[in-house]
């Protein structure tokens, strides 16, 4: 796998949660996270990178999907084709913008969404920025916090999951620093 290796950590049955330092769009796993909203727009950040990297087709996916079943919630994830993207699909896993309340649960649950969505499909691997660390002003101990519990607490529900490698996938930055502290303890 591509990118620097800042902390893995082993789980049973061969299951890996790493963080890495990488660019999200060059990852190696089946299927990226976009850390979305629920109206699957895809404005800027991590979301308008995956749109213009995936093509139309992603977006005009999304779009059909807000039409036929309404705004994703909170804490909830859905999929969509890569387009031109290298992966089996985009996993959009909608987190919760600062002071909607219980930001760490809703962070927490976004995340397992996704990786529910990629063990329903069969994949192996996936790959997820920072989920409302950006623009959603979630506070990077909260989402670092989220972050590890939702991995945790997924491979506890699903120990027969064929998700065997999980990655963050993050830049340098205060989120790194957050998320390498909790590796430390």
């Amino acid at each position: 796998m591509p990118g620097e290796v800042v902390g893995p950590m082993e789980f049973p049955g061969g299951r890996r949660f790493e963080v890495a330092v990488h660019d999200l769009l060059r990852e190696e796993t089946d299927a990226i996270v976009n850390a979305a909203n629920g109206r699957l727009s895809h404005g800027g950040g991590v979301a308008a990178a995956i749109a213009r990297a995936a093509g139309p087709s992603l977006v005009r996916e999304g779009d059909e999907l807000v039409r036929r079943q309404g705004d994703v919630p909170t804490g909830q994830a859905v999929v969509t084709t890569a387009g031109d993207l290298p992966f089996e699909g985009v996993i959009h896993a909608v987190g919760p913008r600062m002071g909607e309340g219980d930001e760490e649960d809703k962070v927490a649950h976004a995340l397992d969404a996704a990786f529910l969505r990629a063990h329903e499909r069969g994949w192996r691997s996936v790959s997820f920025p920072g989920i409302s660390s950006g623009i959603f002003a979630v506070p990077h101990d909260v989402c670092a916090r989220a972050y590890f519990r939702a991995v945790k607490e997924f491979w506890a529900r699903h120990g027969d999951s064929s998700v065997r490698l999980i990655r963050l996938v993050l830049f340098e930055g205060p989120l790194l620093d957050e998320v390498s502290a909790l590796l430390e303890t």
